[in-house]
């Protein structure tokens, strides 16, 4: 049963993506991790946001601390395109150890902005070269020696406000915005913006033909990244415990957690916190606190990535073997091992599925975009209590930390979900209850919570062999039986977690299967293979295990497109066990560079495989 698979993109020159000259090309600033770059760029990003134009960043940086190259493109498209391009219009070289590839990447009519200082020899007759002073911009900016490096960067902001057109006093907000009205900073920084308009205007003859307009694409939204949105989601689902250890990606999905806590969790009469967010030791203790917490009843939840997740496979299995709730969100990064701590993947598909020893399956969910990893935040605690249980949630490092334009957000649209807790009137009513029987046919036994004011509330909470009244044993027939109702859970589990999101195209005879943050790619990806007369239907996965429409799916066309962003087509194999019968109608498009997918690439990779 094994899939054909795509895992580098053909040669293929059908599928072009050429963008025009406005609200519609890459911006690639690249320097020198630690330089301070991030407050130029998320300036620019900010600005173009407000004056409407679509937009959306990837923040390309290394694992330590300063020193080796990063890269932030910015992608402009009128069209509203929010998938990775990659080709370049609009080089900033700001790192010269970097400076000549960079430069190669650049398409032919681009510009490319240097520092003067450089005195850099323009190569290639197909670009606009345009130098600035910059080091001398920082010396008279005011600032002191220490700083200069760091608001030099604001000149090549103000390259680019003159040589595209963009709206300078949104600059000047963005800036405000940054340092939280702090004057004095916002007037270092704008002050190199100014200067350096000034000299572009005067000594700068633009010669490429990029520039932006305003428009009004995104009006009504939101700019946010994902660990953001899924840290206020698990607020509005009602967390009340967080146990966790530093890793990126997912630190900055507790320190945002902690964020929204302290404005939206504090007793409206004393002020003080309703909730507890704790560093453990390391990752194991963590998830064991966690689990340890959803089994007195709080909604607990912890954030980790693919190497933590390894630490926490025990406590994984057993709160699913003793039927503990536990929210786990995983930011997948690139592995295996260490791998590239600030890359992306979805090399943690399998693993999560199957984490634990024996026969263990999990809840898995998948956001796409920032609506969903904040309703996720929430759901995925319903899910947790209503099927006693671990759910993780699948996010990656493109999705989480990188700004993503979004609607805002939808308030829970239902009361929060306890699931089958039984309180001490209920208890008295039945005259007592059986921990792991499987009273209502769904393989979903009742519990009670520590507390409970019942002699009859009591069990003993076991990962060793267990029977249907939580004794200890060791009996085929009952370790047999309660396998068999686990198995029933999952089953039920079908008809609980989010349904897939269908697009179908009446006529289209190929399918393209993904799930998580390819879907902006994928979007691109089947406009251009229209425009080559392939019309395909596209499912998009948003949970574990599949639905009934993902069968109903794969019965409708005669062949499918399995895309993801690991190397061993992980998806693929899974869907291969939930519907054997059409394993070899489903064709691996996979790749794993550590960069999200693009649209030109797997448009490409299913344009050969039709010829």
């Amino acid at each position: 049963m094994n899939t054909t698979s795509v895992r580098s993109g053909p040669q293929v020159t059908d599928i072009e993506d050429s963008p025009s000259g406005v609200n519609n090309f890459v911006i690639v600033a690249a320097t020198i991790n630690g330089s301070g770059s991030q407050t130029a760029n998320n300036c620019l990003l900010r600005a173009l946001f407000k004056m409407g134009i679509p937009v959306t960043a990837k923040n390309l940086f290394p694992s330590n601390i300063q020193g080796l190259p990063t890269w932030f493109q910015i992608r402009l498209s009128a069209d509203g395109y929010v998938g990775r391009r990659d080709t370049c219009e609009v080089l900033v070289a700001m790192n010269r150890s970097t400076a000549a590839e960079d430069i190669s990447k650049v398409a032919p009519g681009g510009m490319v902005i240097v520092p003067s200082e450089w005195k850099l020899a323009e190569d290639r007759s197909d670009l606009s070269y345009y130098s600035i002073p910059v080091q001398q911009m920082a010396k008279d900016s005011g600032a002191n020696a220490d700083l200069r490096p760091y608001v030099a960067n604001m000149a090549y902001v103000g390259a680019l406000v003159e040589l595209l057109g963009i709206d300078v006093d949104e600059i000047e907000a963005a800036l405000m915005q940054h340092f939280g009205g702090k004057r004095k900073a916002v007037d270092l920084n704008f002050g190199v913006v100014k200067a350096a308009i000034e000299y572009t205007r005067a000594n700068i003859t633009k010669t490429d033909p990029f520039k932006v307009e305003r428009s009004n694409k995104t009006a009504g939204k939101i700019l946010i990244n994902g660990n953001e949105a899924g840290a206020m989601g698990a607020v509005f689902g009602g967390f009340t415990v967080a146990a966790w250890y530093p890793i990126t990606p997912s630190t900055s999905l507790v320190d945002a957690l902690g964020d929204y806590a302290k404005l939206l969790r504090a007793d409206e009469k004393t002020g003080e916190r309703t909730y507890a967010i704790v560093q453990a030791e390391d990752e194991i203790a963590a998830l064991g606190m966690v689990v340890g917490a959803g089994w007195a009843g709080a909604r607990a939840m912890t954030s980790t990535s693919g190497p933590g997740l390894s630490l926490m496979t025990e406590y994984a299995g057993y709160a699913q073997f003793a039927e503990v709730p536990a929210v786990i969100w995983d930011i997948q990064r690139m592995g295996p091992s260490t791998g590239l701590p600030t890359r992306t993947a979805q090399g943690d598909v399998l693993m999560v599925y199957y984490l634990g020893h024996g026969d263990t399956r999990h809840d898995i969910l998948f956001p796409a975009n920032m609506e969903e990893c904040f309703e996720f935040g929430w759901r995925s605690f319903d899910l947790a209590e209503r099927l006693q249980t671990p759910v993780f949630v699948l996010s990656d490092l493109d999705l989480g930390m990188n700004l993503w334009m979004s609607q805002p957000f939808t308030y829970p649209d239902k009361p929060m979900d306890r699931g089958k807790v039984l309180s001490a009137e209920e208890l008295a009513k039945l005259g007592g209850f059986h921990r792991y029987e499987d009273v209502d046919g769904d393989g979903i036994p009742y519990r009670t919570i520590p507390g409970t004011d019942s002699p009859l509330a009591a069990y003993f909470t076991r990962g060793s062999g267990h029977n249907a009244e939580a004794q200890y044993t060791e009996r085929a027939d009952e370790w047999q039986a309660n396998l068999a109702r686990l198995h029933k859970k999952l089953e039920h589990a079908r008809t609980l977690v989010p349904a897939p999101v269908l697009d179908e195209v009446p006529g289209a005879e190929v399918g393209i299967i993904s799930y998580g943050s390819n879907d902006s790619a994928i979007a691109e990806a089947r406009s251009m293979l229209a425009s080559r007369g392939i019309q395909t239907s596209y499912l998009r996965l948003r949970a574990l295990p599949t639905t009934a429409e993902f069968q109903h799916f794969l019965a409708k066309y005669p062949r499918h497109y399995v895309v993801e962003n690991n190397f061993e087509a992980q998806m693929a194999k899974i869907l291969q066990t939930e519907a054997p019968a059409y394993a070899a109608h489903l064709t691996s498009v996979n790749q794993c560079d550590g960069l999200p997918l693009t649209g030109r690439w797997i448009a490409q990779s299913i344009l050969e495989q039709e010829r």
